[in-house]
């Protein structure tokens, strides 16, 4: 069964988080230079069998799109002009990055790990791909 994959796209690094090949577990993959994403994703999607990807989408409490949707919306148009074929599915991301501390704080990691943007974003994408996986399996 093909993986789904997981970004949390940001100004300057993006979260990646991909489940098991069955589809059950979502694991944080790494974080890349938001700049080198779109080569990082040929790369992988080379090796691995993906069906889709989410893709983070920004949101304010009232539901509105918030200041970094449009540059998300930017990235998602780049993507799908390098990945056609792939289908992408946008995903609320309300509330992962302070989920993603709270899960660091929770796991005890160390105050200066848990000063680790890039591993935020990666937890962030986790928590979203996790997130996709239970809504799904109902």
């Amino acid at each position: 069964m093909p993986r789904i994959l997981a970004i949390d796209y940001g100004q300057k690094r993006t979260g990646i988080a991909v489940t098991d090949e069955m589809q059950i577990i979502a694991s944080g993959l790494t974080t890349v230079p938001s700049a080198t994403a779109i080569v990082f994703l040929k790369d992988y999607f080379s090796k691995e069998k993906v069906e889709a990807v989410l893709i983070g989408e920004p949101k304010q409490m009232n539901g509105e799109p918030s200041e970094s949707a449009s540059m998300i919306k930017g990235f998602v148009t780049h993507f799908t002009n390098h990945f056609p074929e792939m289908k992408v599915i946008r995903v609320d991301e309300r509330f992962t990055s302070k989920m993603a501390f709270q899960t660091m704080i929770d796991s005890g990691l160390k105050k200066k790990q848990r000063q680790n943007k890039a591993l935020i974003d990666e937890i962030s994408a986790t928590i979203m791909l996790q997130d996709y996986l239970t809504r799904k399996s109902f």
